[in-house]
């Protein structure tokens, strides 16, 4: 009971119903709710292994504040388990123990378990981490199965935290009442707490393995394992899924799934991949930058499973992915293997690390793109633990996280860091883009990174300079994503998903270099210019006849947005080769002679109507290669006493219409050419009553878009 001054009195400490009053309010963190099975504790081997973790990531505090001491020994593990549930266990039950450090100590203090108990010092992480566990527990007894190897340290830590729960119980309720929270939970920081929620919420990102299955046979899988497919996963408990609206081979899954999933065969198989969602917009956005042979290198991977994904992305092209960083050459056959059993077969793995690769590698002279995912932070990641346990970061991640914050002297380096590698990479004359990806939320790892490697970037080498481009691909709705700039963006945590930053460099394309049709079509198709339209089965002829079109019915499309899309696209990706085109086939002038002004208007009527580079290619196989033969079809010799002084012919050709498919029916169904002519005699020989040809009147352009006029048959001329 409360005495007069506010502090808990016991009467008699051996009572138990004094336990069971203690125990009645939540204790940490109010995170049990109706339907939740409550905790028995864990295996001796997940303390254990939880003590050592804690041992390695916990604060050290000054002399004048130290509470307890810790051993520099770690404890022994009777194996070390590679079981993944086991480790998440550990990770889990040693990041709240070091959120909870201090609070945790005073409580041993207060309880008078330091210093009046002779325990030695490398047990005190072990004690630590099952106190947390022990009160988490509201102070009940473990249940320990029958077949569960006992371990000895264990044992004696858990006596002595018996012996003394009474007094640990009432230890914990003058901490609460000091910090005036009903919990030990609400005694955290504000960010940490709001962490702690996100991160309850945080639904599950899985990507789709399409090597080895396609997402149809993915959503009939589950469709027949009793999960339902939805628009949004978003607190429905019930076994559901949904596609998430930025990446089409991304799927959704609520958190309490997990257990559930990680036993089904389409995880087993490696068909679907566990991953953050931000590794998944990162390899998105590089596939979005490439043409057909290009090559990636990617710096920085942690996880395996992004480099997986980025090779699948790249399955049907002949890109190569090269990993630098590998230095342990022992890892290259689990990780062969790893990559077999994904069906990945286009990764070469380097042992250097990035820095220290040159930029004139002849490895990576066909490297286009490089995706540079720093160490950060991941101040935006929402659950830590799964962070490191997914992506292979050191347990130090953890230390950062449970304080809500991170010094300014390890943001100073890791910002430094950053900008080493981000400027290392531009120094890749080769490469064309560069896309840099954090889990941060600060600017100074972000955006100040990449305004400083632009600003100081070398302008001495061959390339041409970078420059900030805005997002590729269609990844990010405006609800989630909010623009810094136009051309930076990024995800903040939220319920649904965790921080991320995304940055796209572009270099400057140089005027002298040739872009092949397909390689600009495939980057069309990338940014989504094409939806709908198929690639890689219509011909040559083809696509010119789709250039053709796209120039000469510029005004009868003006509805259609994808199609002004993709002219725009090919006019700005072809400017080069299109002044060239031009000049190349320019139409042979006349003579001099008193007859050029008037065939000038017409000229200039011909080349609005062809202004793309494909249009004069048509016309050229059109029209007749050898002008100064053709003249004399039109001219017959004439005795000289004879000869009648005549006007030049003016020439119009009625634009190319290109309606078949196949080269065979171009042939056979292609009208006959025909050239409307104009003979103009002089007036004392040519009747006043005689009709002209079709141009009657001079200027009058030929009515090219009936078919009787392309119907005509060849006029034979006298």
């Amino acid at each position: 009971m409360l005495n007069s001054t506010g502090e808990l009195e016991f009467s008699n400490e051996d009572d138990p119903e004094i336990i069971s009053q203690l125990t009645s309010l939540p204790l940490s963190g109010g995170k049990s709710a109706a339907g939740v099975p409550e905790k028995t504790g864990y295996p001796d081997s997940v303390y254990v292994m939880a003590a050592n973790i804690f041992q390695g990531i916990r604060i050290e505090k000054s002399a004048q504040k130290v509470l307890i001491k810790y051993g520099n020994e770690p404890l022994r593990s009777l194996s070390a388990s590679e079981d993944q549930s086991f480790q998440r266990l550990s990770y889990e039950l040693a990041f709240s123990a070091l959120k909870y450090q201090d609070i945790l100590e005073t409580i041993l203090i207060d309880s008078c378990i330091f210093p009046s108990t002779t325990i030695p010092d490398h047990l005190s992480s072990l004690i630590i981490v099952m106190l947390y566990d022990f009160q988490d527990r509201k102070f009940q007894t473990r249940v320990l199965s029958d077949n569960e190897e006992s371990i000895s340290e264990v044992q004696e830590v858990e006596n002595l935290l018996n012996s003394f729960k009474i007094k640990l119980a009432a230890a914990l309720a003058r901490c609460r009442i000091k910090h005036d929270a009903l919990s030990i939970y609400h005694i955290l920081p504000e960010t940490v707490r709001k962490q702690e929620l996100r991160a309850s919420t945080l639904p599950l990102y899985a990507w789709i393995n399409t090597c080895k299955i396609s997402p149809e046979e993915v959503y009939n899988n589950l469709k027949r394992r009793g999960y339902n497919k939805v628009k949004s996963v978003l607190h429905i408990d019930d076994k559901v899924f949904a596609v998430d609206q930025h990446c089409y081979d991304v799927l959704i899954f609520p958190s309490h799934l997990k257990n559930d999933l990680i036993n089904i065969d389409l995880f087993k198989d490696y068909k679907l991949i566990f991953q953050d969602k931000s590794r998944s917009l990162a390899v998105h956005s590089v596939k979005a930058l490439l043409n057909m042979d290009d090559d990636i290198l990617m710096v920085n991977t942690g996880s395996w499973y992004t480099v997986a994904h980025m090779s699948i992305l790249t399955n049907n092209n002949t890109s190569k992915v090269f990993v630098c960083g590998v230095q342990s050459q022992a890892k290259d056959s689990d990780l062969k293997t790893l990559f077999t059993k994904m069906e990945c077969k286009n990764i070469e793995i380097l042992h250097e690390t990035f820095i220290n690769i040159e930029s004139k590698d002849h490895r990576l002279q066909k490297v286009k793109v490089i995706l540079l995912l720093p160490r950060c932070s991941g101040l935006g990641v929402s659950n830590p633990v799964e962070f490191i346990l997914n992506e292979h970061e050191d347990t130090e991640f953890l230390k950062d996280h449970s304080q809500g914050g991170i010094s300014v002297d390890k943001l100073h380096v890791l910002a430094q860091q950053q900008y080493e590698q981000l400027t290392h990479a531009m120094k890749f004359t080769k490469a064309q883009a560069v896309v840099y990806c954090t889990c941060s939320v600060c600017p100074e790892e972000n955006e100040a990174v990449v305004k400083k490697a632009l600003e100081f970037q070398d302008l001495g080498n061959k390339g041409q300079p970078y420059r900030l481009s805005p997002p590729v691909l269609p990844l990010c709705s405006l609800k989630e994503i909010q623009l810094c700039t136009d051309t930076f963006f990024r995800m903040e945590p939220s319920e649904i998903t965790n921080g991320c930053f995304l940055s796209i460099l572009t270099r400057e394309r140089d005027p002298s270099e040739t872009v092949s049709v397909k390689d600009v079509l495939a980057r069309a198709a990338a940014k989504g210019l094409l939806d709908g339209i198929e690639l890689g089965k219509s011909s040559k002829r083809e696509k010119k006849k789709k250039k053709s079109k796209t120039s000469l019915t510029t005004g009868a499309t003006t509805d259609n947005g994808i199609q002004m899309k993709i002219a725009e696209f090919l006019n700005r990706e072809t400017k080069a080769s299109a002044n060239l085109s031009e000049t190349v086939t320019k139409p042979p002038l006349p003579q001099k002679n008193t007859a050029q002004v008037g065939a000038s208007s017409q000229t200039k009527k011909l080349k609005k109507l062809a202004p793309h580079p494909a249009v004069p290619t048509f016309m050229k196989n059109t029209c007749p290669s050898r002008p100064h033969e053709r003249q004399t079809h039109f001219i017959r010799p004439r005795p000289e006493d004879r000869m009648v002084a005549l006007k030049p012919v003016e020439i119009v050709l009625p634009p190319v219409f290109m309606p078949f498919s196949s080269p065979q029916g171009i042939r056979s169904q292609m009208p006959t050419q025909h050239l409307y002519c104009r003979w103009v005699a002089p007036k004392a020989l040519v009747p006043t009553c005689l009709p002209t040809p079709s141009l009657s009147r001079k200027g009058e352009k030929p009515k090219d878009d009936t078919p009787s006029s392309l119907l005509r048959p060849r006029r034979r001329w006298l």
